[in-house]
């Protein structure tokens, strides 16, 4: 039985987390074997990078240094985690991946995406998810409602549209991988809506 790579991508409160556990729970049910993980910083490694990106007492962080360390959170993710739970034939769903990197550190941060692209397939040595969720929100219903924001969370509303213009434009770019959805829809419409596209991976 092959491995199956499902990330789900989109702002910060746009369901994510909810929606991973209940892909989860249900790819259990079918007899599959999951890994649920996140980036940044589900690696040992991986938790110190968190640290350094996401913690505001670090204040300004050069935007280029800052993708950086994503990458690097990316390389050590895959090779300790991801790589091995493909490997063995399990799914693997995870909270974010590649796409944030470009639609926040390359678009929000205004770098060129393509540079940061290639920066991203690199470390990642160009593995890409069977399937990408992206649950679109308009930040003003997202991020910008939450009360403890962290270093990202916080840069700013245009960074924050940004971002999310960026996430709409790599969908647009490969439909076939893509499933987007309206955030705000109800839990359950969004859960039955990936269930129902990742059966079909799983059936081919």
């Amino acid at each position: 039985m092959s491995g199956l790579f499902i990330v789900l991508e989109g702002g910060d409160g746009a369901g994510k987390t909810t929606q991973a556990a209940l892909l989860a729970e249900w790819l259990v049910a079918q007899g599959r074997e999951v890994v649920r993980t996140f980036e940044p910083g589900d690696s040992l490694v991986g938790k110190q990078i968190r640290g350094l990106l996401l913690d505001p007492v670090w204040g300004e962080i050069d935007p280029r240094a800052e993708a950086l360390l994503y990458a690097a959170d990316k390389a050590q993710h895959l090779f300790s985690l991801v790589r091995p739970a493909l490997a063995r034939g399990a799914v693997v769903v995870s909270d974010r991946y590649v796409d944030s990197m470009l639609a926040y550190q390359g678009a929000g941060r205004v770098l060129e995406v393509a540079e940061v692209e290639s920066i991203a397939r690199w470390a990642t040595d160009g593995l890409r998810p069977d399937l990408t969720v992206l649950l679109d929100v308009d930040p003003s219903a997202g991020v910008h409602a939450k009360a403890d924001q962290d270093r990202v969370e916080g840069a700013g509303a245009e960074f924050h549209a940004r971002a999310r213009a960026g996430f709409l434009s790599l969908a647009a770019q490969d439909r076939e991988h893509y499933l987007v959805l309206p955030a705000r829809d109800s839990r359950e419409s969004i859960a039955a809506r990936i269930r129902e596209r990742v059966l079909e991976l799983i059936q081919t």
